[in-house]
Parts: structure tokens; sequence; C-alpha cells
């Protein structure tokens, strides 16, 4: 009994201490608070899964045979450890799932900075477009802050002892630009948020653990790939994403060559 109550006891001080001294979560990859939808409203959305189905991250269809992502999904598998499943509401079945033929991440990705944080993924084969199954264009220019804007994954509904939900989810958020981003009442300060990324946030509204990777959209664009943040939904931690009008130009280029 003593045991039990040691455990319980430490695991709320943890909790308490998480949340009174709060460090970013640099890999959590940060849907809470948002609502089911289906993938005929987001064909563009990815499921990248393990080779046994098993969801890790979220990716955007930018081209028919080329999945975009964040940096920090990649770093523990090789190609043949992974496949995506396209054209599917549902994580674990339905839609068409292709393998890896490759992926390539930022060369100037950095796991303690979190700059440069996005990869690509080539698949085995192009993928025919469907209602289901659509590529979507990438952002020229950043939205300026207060832009609404829209998140989609199979993450987490919540910080922690939550499960995925196997329903895709989507969260309208709004857009922050780094300027923003960096001053109160947001507590991340100038050295956290850099010349790679733009945030977003809502009434305790975010991405969590597992949308990693996926599309941030405003203007029927995609504006930002899911990345990084202190907890999910904390009102002080933004949501921080990949800009993807800064990364363009490496986007473009590596998808022709890769």
């Amino acid at each position: 009994m003593n045991r039990l109550v040691l455990c319980i006891v430490g695991v709320i001080a943890c909790i308490a201490a998480c949340q009174a001294l709060p460090e970013p979560d640099r890999l959590g990859g940060r849907i809470v608070n948002g609502e089911p939808t289906t993938i005929e409203a987001y064909p563009y959305q990815v499921s990248i899964q393990r080779t046994n189905g098993f969801h890790f991250c979220g990716g955007s269809l930018i081209k028919d045979n080329i999945v975009l992502t964040a940096a920090h999904c990649m770093q523990k598998y090789k190609a043949g450890e992974m496949q995506v499943r396209l054209g599917s509401t549902n994580s674990d079945k339905d839609g068409e799932v292709v393998s890896v033929e490759s992926f390539k991440f930022h060369e100037d990705y950095d796991s303690s900075l979190m700059i440069n944080d996005v990869a690509l993924i080539k698949l085995s084969s192009p993928v025919r477009m469907t209602a289901k199954v659509r590529t979507i264009d990438l952002a020229k220019d950043t939205p300026k802050t207060g832009t609404p804007a829209v998140v989609t994954g199979w993450g987490t509904t919540c910080f922690l002892f939550c499960s995925s939900p196997k329903i895709l989810q989507m969260v309208d958020v709004s857009v922050l630009q780094i300027e923003d981003c960096r001053k109160e009442p947001y507590a991340y300060g100038e050295e956290s948020i850099l010349e790679t990324m733009v945030c977003a946030n809502g009434e305790k509204k975010d991405a969590c653990q597992g949308d990693s990777g996926g599309p941030l959209v405003a203007n029927g664009v995609q504006i930002g790939v899911v990345s990084w943040g202190n907890g999910c939904a904390w009102s002080s931690y933004p949501g921080v994403y990949a800009d993807v009008a800064s990364l363009r130009s490496w986007i473009e280029k590596n998808s022709a060559e890769l």
C-alpha cells in the first residue's frame, strides 16, 4: 500500500512540476479539443506508419510520389521499416498503403534547437488522385498573425495518459508569426522561436503527440509542418511548426532530386 501511495504521489508531483516549470517538449509533435473529420475534407493528409501498421507521424502529399513531414519523425527508421497510408479517415484501415522507397531530412536539422524540422519521403510508386487523395500546394509567404488555419492528424487528444484516436481529427487555430510568438503573453522567448518556425494556437486547442509531421494549412495552402511545443494546448505555449515558406526552396529542390 505504501508503495502505491508513493507512486501516486510521485506521479502527481511530477505533473505539478512539469506544469510549474515547463521545459519545451522538443520532440512532442504537439489535436486537442478538435473534432473528428473525414479524409475527403483533408485529402492531402497521410499517416506515416511502421510496416506493422502502427501510426507514428503525420504527413502531407505534395506530389503524387512525395510526402512532406518532420525531420524528427525520420530519426529512428530506415525506409524499409515504414509505409504510408493515404486516402483513409482511419489510421488503421482502408485507403491505400504504399511502401517507402527513400527519404531525406534537412541536412541542417538540429534536434536540440528544432530548426529546419522538415523531411521528404519518396513513395515506391506514384498514387492516383481521387476525392480522397490530393496534393496540397506550399505557401510562398507566411500569413500574418491572426490568420485562421487548420491542423489535422491522428495524434493524442491530450498531453498525458491519452490514447491516439483512429479517426482523423481537425482543429481550428490562428497563426502567430515568430515575432509575436516570442513575446508575452507567450513564454518561449527569442532563444526558442527561430527563423524557420511559425506558431499557431487556439482556445485550449492544439496539435499533440502523434500529429508530428502533419500539415498546418491556411488559405488552402500548407504553411507549416507540426514540429514541437511545450505540452499540448497550454495557453502560454503555442504549437510550433516548421515554416514552409522559409523552407520552400529546400523542399522543392529536394523533392525534385529525391
